[in-house]
């Protein structure tokens, strides 16, 4: 069964995406396993209040965070991913390593080399079958987070930050089409999530048809 994940700038909307699908999976008698990052499992938990809400996180190094959202996602893995993957079940993660490509790597301006052999380590090579990268422009995203009454620690950075995320998505796209599915995320939800149930559709009866 496939692993999909969604990625996006902050606002885009994929939490309420990965709900969707996964109601939809849901209803079509499919096992289902949901999780996010960081977070997920119950240390992935804690490593996610540690970087975004933690008063101490404001003095956190880009290094720092780097090898935090890692040992998040390394735990993720081995606890909850693979386990449901060998069960036969679908597994929705909101974020993946994607993620720290280009919010770690690209934004923060770490060595990319040693992002992506921290991310294979981390990974341990689970790579998504579908990726789904909801594009948004920083206009609309910060109409829609105006309201928020909390605001997280990576939320609140320069907007030259957030510029650069949505950029190196974009390229990140371009150079891994066969797995990275774009929609605009201006889009309604409901349109939004017909899309993404579309695409899956089409791939699932691609691979019957070719084992």
């Amino acid at each position: 069964m496939p692993l999909i994940t969604f990625e996006g700038s902050e606002a885009c909307g994929k939490s309420t995406q990965v709900q969707r699908l996964a109601s939809r999976l849901k209803e079509n008698g499919a096992s289902i396993l949901v999780v996010r990052e960081p977070g997920g499992t119950a240390i992935g938990e804690s490593i996610r209040h540690l970087l975004q809400h933690a008063e101490e996180s404001r003095k956190m190094t880009p290094e720092t965070e780097l090898l935090l959202f890692a040992a998040s996602r390394a735990q993720l893995v081995r606890e909850k991913i693979r386990p449901a993957l060998a069960r036969g079940e679908f597994v929705i993660c909101d974020r993946f390593f994607d993620s720290t490509t280009v919010y770690q790597g690209a934004a923060r301006a770490l060595d990319l080399d040693l992002v992506r052999k921290l991310n294979e380590f981390a990974a341990d090579d689970c790579i998504p079958d579908i990726t789904f990268l909801l594009k948004l422009d920083r206009r609309t995203a910060r109409q829609r987070s105006a309201n928020r009454k909390v605001h997280d620690r990576m939320e609140q950075l320069p907007e030259e930050f957030h510029e650069r995320v949505i950029a190196a998505y974009s390229e990140l796209a371009l150079r891994q089409p066969e797995r990275i599915v774009v929609i605009n995320g201006r889009l309604s939800a409901g349109e939004i999530a017909e899309q993404t149930w579309q695409t899956v559709n089409l791939r699932l009866a691609a691979n019957q048809k070719s084992t």
